[in-house]
């Protein structure tokens, strides 16, 4: 998820009461709930190395330890090296050591949660395992989402400053339309995957040598009751549209995505699009439903979750070709 979606987790579990366990709670949380993506700097790298770096490492469950660690003993500095400074706010309570290690790792472990709900993918256990996980329930960046934590942490904390009784209550209760949402959209998930499904098969006489097709729900934005559906099985690609109480409808327009076997074929061997650089290694060690298409002299990889015009090169590889490796594709 975007930053602020994280930020105001964590800003939000400090008002459900969380902030008044110890000292410098509040920036605990909000910078242990951000402190996974310091992987981001990966971006430097050009290209699209990023893309394989990204949501590994710093979100898997050795970061997870040692994050939350890094943290905590830097906050007790901070307190300490204020006080001796004298600059130490009065009003800040004493720092609770182990309240504070606990919400540095309450804060940590929201990241990779929410980081898991949407299709972009995560490494939950790298270094142990390569493998990525998808949620595919939330839109990597989801404004009701920031509706209902933009709400519960306003009003808690209006309640906070007027002296009121149970301020925690919008925070809490935010919290619990949170969840909610989080269910729902899973639900929905579940189910515009379960009706493409059943229509991708049905475009075929015989199963029995139809490999079980990969279908994602890819969640949209605002409209939180809809999602696109992408498909792939052995062979072909397609798209198609769910929404809430309408149903999947696929459409027929149908390709090769020339990733299965035998694509060599039909197109330039995968092989020598990954021999040509690390950019392509690094796509597709990324990529969930890559599609390869030779056109003339080049090759392009893509990836059917991102395959929105308006994304532009964001999440495409071109790569030229010589005359030899297009004869040796044939």
């Amino acid at each position: 998820m975007d930053n602020l979606t994280h930020s105001l987790v964590g800003a939000l579990l400090g008002q459900m009461g969380l902030k008044r366990k110890t000292g410098l709670a509040m920036p605990t949380l909000i910078i242990a709930a951000n402190i996974p993506d310091i992987d981001a700097v990966a971006v430097l790298l050009g290209g699209h190395q990023h893309l394989a770096l990204r949501r590994g490492l710093t979100h898997g469950p050795i970061a997870m330890v040692v994050l939350p660690l890094l943290l905590w003993g830097a906050m007790l500095w901070y307190d300490r090296w204020q006080t001796r400074r004298g600059k130490r706010p009065d009003t800040r309570l004493p720092v609770h050591k182990g309240w504070l290690l606990a919400l540095a790792y309450i804060g940590c472990i929201s990241h990779p949660l929410f980081d898991w709900f949407n299709s972009y993918g995560i490494r939950l256990l790298e270094p142990f395992s390569h493998q990525w996980f998808y949620g595919d329930t939330l839109f990597i960046i989801d404004v009701w989402i920031w509706a209902a934590l933009i709400a519960g942490v306003w009003a808690s904390r209006r309640r906070e400053k007027r002296g009121m009784p149970n301020w925690q209550r919008p925070a809490i209760l935010g919290f619990a339309a949170l969840y909610s949402y989080l269910f729902a959209n899973g639900l929905i998930t579940g189910q515009a995957e379960s009706d493409a499904r059943v229509q991708v098969i049905a475009r075929y006489n015989s199963t029995a040598s139809m490999p079980e097709p990969l279908i994602v729900a890819n969640p949209v934005p605002l409209a939180f009751w809809q999602r696109d559906i992408v498909w792939r099985d052995g062979g072909d690609y397609g798209s198609g549209h769910y929404s809430l109480g309408a149903g999947s409808t696929l459409s027929k327009d149908v390709r090769p995505h020339h990733m299965g076997e035998g694509a060599a074929n039909r197109a330039v061997p995968i092989r020598l699009a990954v021999d040509k650089g690390s950019d392509a290694a690094a796509y597709l060690f990324w990529s969930r439903m890559p599609v390869l298409e030779q056109k003339g002299k080049e090759i392009t990889i893509r990836d059917q979750r991102f395959m929105d015009p308006r994304i532009g090169d964001r999440f495409l590889v071109r790569i030229p070709i010589t005359p030899a490796e297009r004869k040796a594709g044939k």
